[in-house]
């Protein structure tokens, strides 16, 4: 019953959705070069709250819960499990006064209104993943503006996302990488359950009337113990709540 309404509402998500990428494009570059990265962020936030808002054309109902108390004068690396493209509109509006920047794959920063533009100026890192040296220097660079302009990350660990919400297991490299240039950076798991319904279907139709959420879990304290340990803790946390919200 879900997918019928969907040849219905799929489309009209879709012009919405891709109406604003491409109106926010020339936006994003105006507000960077006449106002610089603080009109810029602006900018790319409202993009993602309105991206987000899309979500209910589809019926779809999409939580962001967090009820932790987070620092706001250390970064943070948020490590979340990846369901679909569409996990991150929702991230980025919800953690906007963390500066989280992106750990993404290179092929986005290219050819995507809006996206593409915001991976390459915005200070995510744009990391090749059959070029070991490159990745590592992108990885360094993000952690140096962490450091020095205390911004957080995001990270999607898995490497790839799980199409069908079965997570996959976490690696540590990136992490490792962050947290040896951030030492005092705080580790957040982020538990996103239910957007891979989205695309249920494939890309079209997209799912409809789904329910989905994205939790903010008990932040870990990285200090004194090694990457491996703090990112298997993190992936526990994320298994554990959404199995506990089946």
């Amino acid at each position: 019953m879900k997918k019928l309404p969907g040849y219905i509402l799929s489309p009209i998500h879709y012009l919405f959705f891709g109406g604003f990428l491409l109106i926010f494009h020339p936006i994003q570059w105006l507000c960077l070069k006449l106002g610089g990265y603080k009109a810029h962020k602006t900018s790319v936030d409202i993009l993602n709250g309105l991206l987000s808002s899309t979500y209910m054309i589809l019926g779809c109902r999409a939580r962001f819960v967090n009820h932790q108390t987070l620092p706001n004068d250390r970064p943070i690396i948020f490590v979340a499990n990846h369901q679909s493209m569409y996990d991150i509109p929702p991230l980025i509006w919800h953690l906007r006064k963390y500066h989280a920047k992106f750990v993404s794959k290179i092929e986005l920063a290219s050819g995507i209104p809006s996206i593409s533009f915001n991976l390459k100026y915005g200070g995510a890192a744009n990391i090749d993943r059959k070029d070991k040296k490159q990745s590592m220097g992108e990885l360094l660079k993000l952690g140096t503006r962490m450091q020095e302009k205390n911004w957080s990350a995001v990270i999607f660990p898995e490497g790839t996302r799980s199409r069908k919400g079965e997570m996959k297991p976490f690696m540590t490299g990136g992490v490792s990488i962050l947290l040896k240039k951030v030492p005092q950076a705080l580790i957040v798991p982020v538990a996103i359950n239910g957007s891979w319904k989205f695309f249920r279907y494939g890309n079209f139709p997209l799912g409809t009337f789904e329910k989905m959420s994205w939790s903010v879990l008990t932040p870990i304290e990285p200090a004194g113990r090694s990457a491996e340990v703090v990112l298997q803790e993190a992936e526990d946390a994320v298994r554990k709540s959404i199995e506990n919200q089946y």
